[in-house]
């Protein structure tokens, strides 16, 4: 089984989000790893819904886990996050969300191979797309992962 070392421990994600990703996210806290370690949302963006919020925040955090601290040999690429459970509670007075989420990725010199392949081969004769998305999912990586977020300040 792969696994991913957790990002270190933080003091301002939010400014470390804006130069790495260009994305002004009104947050503090860390990456989520845990409640003592949650992603602390203290306001939510203009017409940005709350789902919206968490699961930018928690495809931001793969990125850096599985593309931007890896060498480049060890990199993935086509990274997406899918909500499948969330629960929240409260402790301390503080409301927290844990939501779980399936990540899939490949390889990121793989995918490019993919991507190549399906530009050269598509709609000619003897390219077999089945075949073709077969491997891409055969060539796929599942984790799950889950993200903690305090959201008191919204609630």
């Amino acid at each position: 089984m792969i696994t991913f070392d957790t990002l270190q421990e933080n003091t301002n994600i939010q400014e470390l989000i804006k130069t790495t990703f260009d994305a002004d996210l009104p947050l503090s806290g860390d990456w989520g790893y845990s409640k003592d370690r949650a992603s602390i949302i203290n306001a939510l963006p203009q017409g940005m819904p709350m789902l919206q919020l968490k699961h930018m925040i928690t495809t931001i955090r793969a990125h850096l886990e599985m593309n931007i601290t890896q060498e480049e040999y060890n990199r993935y690429g086509a990274i997406n996050a899918n909500e499948i459970a969330r629960e929240e509670n409260q402790s301390n007075g503080l409301i927290y969300a844990k939501v779980t989420y399936e990540v899939t990725a490949i390889k990121e010199d793989l995918f490019k191979q993919f991507i190549k392949e399906y530009k050269e081969g598509y709609e000619k004769e003897g390219f077999d797309l089945n075949e073709h998305f077969k491997r891409r999912k055969e060539a796929t990586l599942t984790r799950e992962v889950v993200h903690y977020f305090e959201v008191s300040q919204i609630k």
